[in-house]
């Protein structure tokens, strides 16, 4: 018997491509709409839900983010640090039924496998304060 959460895998790959989309879209500068159509293989439901949120929603995101920084901006932080900030950010605040602690380790892990070694606790404490905020 598998000790998988069921669904716990496809949220993970979710969450991944939408990280792979908004990447490609601030580094080409292209929209996140144009990114998406551009996949060989178009993202699952949840992962275009969440490109398309954090799209919706970035310049409120980067000033809850922003709010929760010491002596940094948001601009300053690497693309990749800042796409899986805002990701978390938005899932955060707009998927009140995802866990708190399933937010903040999925943030951890992505920025464990694609940022440098700084970047998985750095992010975790400023989620940390960004969920404190957001959620009660």
């Amino acid at each position: 018997m598998s000790s998988e959460i069921p669904g716990l895998n496809r949220r993970r790959e979710a969450r991944e491509e939408a990280l792979a989309v908004l990447y490609q879209a601030e580094l080409s500068g292209e929209s996140v709409e144009e990114a998406l159509a551009s996949r060989e293989v178009p993202p699952d439901a949840f992962a275009m839900e969440i490109a398309e949120g954090v799209d919706d929603l970035r310049d409120d995101l980067d000033a809850l983010i922003g709010r929760h920084l010491t002596n940094w901006r948001v601009e300053r932080m690497p693309i990749v640090d800042r796409t899986i900030a805002r990701i978390a950010a938005w899932e955060l605040d707009a998927q009140p039924d995802t866990p708190t602690g399933v937010v903040l380790s999925e943030a951890v892990e992505l920025a464990s496998q694609y940022c440098g070694e700084k970047s998985a606790p750095f992010l975790n404490g400023v989620l940390s304060s960004v969920a404190d905020e957001v959620r009660d």
